[in-house]
């Protein structure tokens, strides 16, 4: 491939939606915490999206053929990573999951070993030629994402954890899964439910059951998505400026997890629908970019960030609603957080990146 490319290429139209859901959290991080003690953080979360777009734009001109042939040792410090946080992690809440940083911030490497199994995973299958996969190729597969995915489960941390199955699904599934292997893994990943669910600590239990029946423990378990359920309820059609359950601090994490829940509730159903509208926008254009690759590589890593993107989606406005358990997902784009939106430009940046090379011989 050439090294010329042009930001002619670069899909603008794409930015300027991410960037309006970028605004949208900013002012919803700014009211959720403007007199509490995380004033200020919607201060923070506007350098994050500057450095992510600085960073975006650094890796959309580096050639992502050139940095797949580098993922071996991109996947190797990824789990060095991961074993860092085991051994010199800080810990807060009873998890180990971010190195401090010498300036005194916190970075979050389960975050950014997303981006490099969507690397690997589009590495792998892009090399397989055959049209459909065998049993080694899926046990392959499934290694690739299941040792990290294993190791952030010791932090433990179930929510991150989860949001890598998305990207070896979507892997499988674009790679040549046939039906007769999903239906075999399907039986024997139900035989193990139970194995699992016993190795489960019990509040990460508590969580996974409290959604289905929250007034079991109003002030408990089910705090949480009652207090939701109710921000969410309040904002009716057109929103309520006042929001009590958010500026009252009834609502838990308003600026991070629940940051739908705070927003439906000032701007109401009118507002959270635009919001959503506009994560449909972004991925139908993520989707339109993954056709256009030019080669098999480039589509399987577009399609991964639609997938892990499309994940947390679907899981955070789920968690707001009382439709999905509580596992602390935050909202692409919108949720305050570093280590979050840094991984969201980074992967918008290989997304750029390919299309860029749309028409470069």
């Amino acid at each position: 491939m050439s090294r010329y490319v042009s930001y002619r290429d670069f899909d603008w139209v794409l930015m300027g939606f991410v960037l309006a859901i970028c605004a949208l959290g900013v002012v919803q991080i700014h009211s959720a915490t403007e007199h509490t003690k995380f004033a200020g953080s919607h201060i923070r979360q506007i350098y994050w999206i500057l450095g992510g777009l600085g960073a975006m734009f650094l890796v959309s001109l580096v050639n992502y053929q050139a940095i797949l042939e580098q993922i071996h040792w991109m996947y190797v410090a990824s789990l060095a990573s991961l074993i860092a946080v085991i051994l010199f992690g800080q810990k807060y809440l009873g998890a180990r999951r971010w190195i401090k940083l010498p300036a005194g911030g916190h970075f979050q490497p389960s975050e950014w070993v997303k981006l490099i199994l969507i690397l690997a995973v589009a590495k792998y299958f892009s090399d397989l030629h055959e049209r459909e996969l065998s049993w080694s190729d899926f046990l392959k597969a499934g290694a690739i994402v299941g040792f990290p995915m294993l190791m952030v489960l010791a932090q433990p941390d179930l929510g991150t954890a989860l949001t890598y199955l998305p990207v070896a699904l979507m892997g499988l599934f674009l790679g040549g899964l046939r039906w007769k292997q999903a239906l075999i893994v399907l039986m024997i990943a139900g035989s193990l439910v139970p194995v699992a669910w016993m190795k489960l600590k019990s509040y990460q239990k508590e969580r996974l059951t409290s959604f289905m029946n929250p007034d079991a423990d109003r002030q408990g378990s089910g705090y949480q998505v009652n207090q939701s359920l109710i921000a969410v309820g309040s904002g009716g059609i057109w929103g309520s400026r006042q929001g009590s359950q958010t500026h009252l601090a009834f609502l838990p994490v308003p600026q991070t997890d629940f940051i739908f829940a705070a927003f439906a509730e000032e701007h109401g159903f009118v507002g959270a629908l635009a919001v959503l509208l506009l994560y449909f926008i972004v991925l139908m254009r993520l989707t339109q970019n993954a056709q256009t690759a030019p080669d098999r590589a480039g589509a399987f890593l577009v399609m991964g960030v639609v997938a892990v993107l499309s994940f947390h989606i679907l899981v955070n406005v789920g968690m707001v609603v009382g439709f999905m358990p509580v596992t602390g997902i935050p909202l692409p784009l919108m949720s305050y957080g570093g280590s979050s939106v840094l991984f969201m430009f980074l992967a918008l940046g290989i997304v750029m990146n390919i299309r860029m090379r749309r028409f470069v011989n």
